[in-house]
């Protein structure tokens, strides 16, 4: 392991990299370098313009995948950006590659992530820090229940440009508590229609959120399996879970939905979240438009 300094900030690489260049844009001010994906994120202010750029191909301490396939994962992406442009989506400014790397400037955004495990350590030393996912969900539910209106609107625009959200979890969102704004962040891994599980049970996504199909070799994953993922995400942000339930969807392999009194939007909703995350894909909503209508109804009855 390397450990380098630019701007004051630290960060850590498996190999010998000169990431020096960066300063093109501006002043360091954060960076995000424990990622499966292979990739480093900084932050970058030039002025009052501040800049997402993430490069691929720099060997993370954490990398799940090869430097190479790193580069050629955020060169595919980075097309997926305009494809899937969104109001609620991170805006991509511009991609390229350069030396053995490939990089993508994005916007910043204000907020905070809904699961920062990068700053976890941080908030185990220091439990006076709310992180941003416990400020979420201490939110009035009026207020969540529009930051869901934006991920389902994002999710019917991915259905309907013929992709499937893969690896998209919690991680995925920033929260701006200030503006009540949600914003999708990452949508590197999604991919087009039709899908399969090419990997198995380790196909990408958190155990926390995965469907049953996202662990087996072969399986179709299309938007049937976006309604179970968003299902058990509603399930978290609405419901009660303890350490030992969350701990249990690790060691099972499944998602488990908390008990219908510690769910806080009423038993129509209820039964509507319970039948978005059936095991059986026949028994669940068949698109992400349905689900949406479902919940909309559902949440105006409790």
């Amino acid at each position: 392991m390397v450990v380098y300094e630019i701007d004051k900030v630290s960060f850590r690489l498996r190999t010998q990299h000169d990431l020096t260049w960066i300063k093109k844009y501006g002043t360091v001010f954060s960076v995000i370098d424990e990622t499966g994906s292979g990739c480093i994120s900084f932050g970058v202010a030039n002025g009052e313009e501040k800049y997402f750029i993430k490069i691929a191909g720099v060997d993370t301490i954490d990398a799940e995948i090869p430097p190479k396939e790193s580069v050629e994962t955020l060169k595919n992406a980075a097309g997926m950006y305009q494809t899937l442009k969104h109001p609620n989506l991170v805006e991509l400014l511009e991609h390229y590659g350069y030396q053995d790397y490939y990089i993508a400037v994005f916007r910043w955004v204000e907020g905070g992530c809904l699961f920062d495990y990068w700053n976890f350590e941080k908030y185990d030393k220091n439990p006076d820090i709310i992180s941003p996912a416990v400020r979420f969900k201490e939110l009035p539910a009026d207020r969540k229940l529009s930051a869901v209106e934006d991920i389902f609107s994002f999710l019917e625009t991915v259905a309907a440009n013929q992709y499937v959200a893969v690896d998209f979890y919690d991680g995925s969102l920033i929260y701006d508590f200030e503006t009540d704004r949600m914003t999708i962040c990452d949508i590197d891994l999604f991919r087009r229609q039709p899908a399969v599980n090419d990997i198995g049970e380790d196909y990408w996504g958190t155990k926390r959120l995965k469907a049953p199909e996202e662990y087996i070799l072969g399986a179709v994953v299309d938007e049937v399996t976006n309604v179970y993922t968003l299902g058990a995400m509603l399930f978290d942000f609405f419901g009660t879970f303890t350490t030992e339930e969350i701990g249990r969807r690790y060691t099972t392999r499944s998602f488990l939905p908390c008990p219908k009194e510690r769910w806080s939007l009423g038993d129509e909703a209820y039964s509507v979240i319970l039948q978005a995350v059936e095991h059986d894909r026949d028994k669940r909503y068949q698109t992400i438009a349905k689900f949406h209508e479902s919940f909309r109804k559902a949440v105006l009855v409790k």
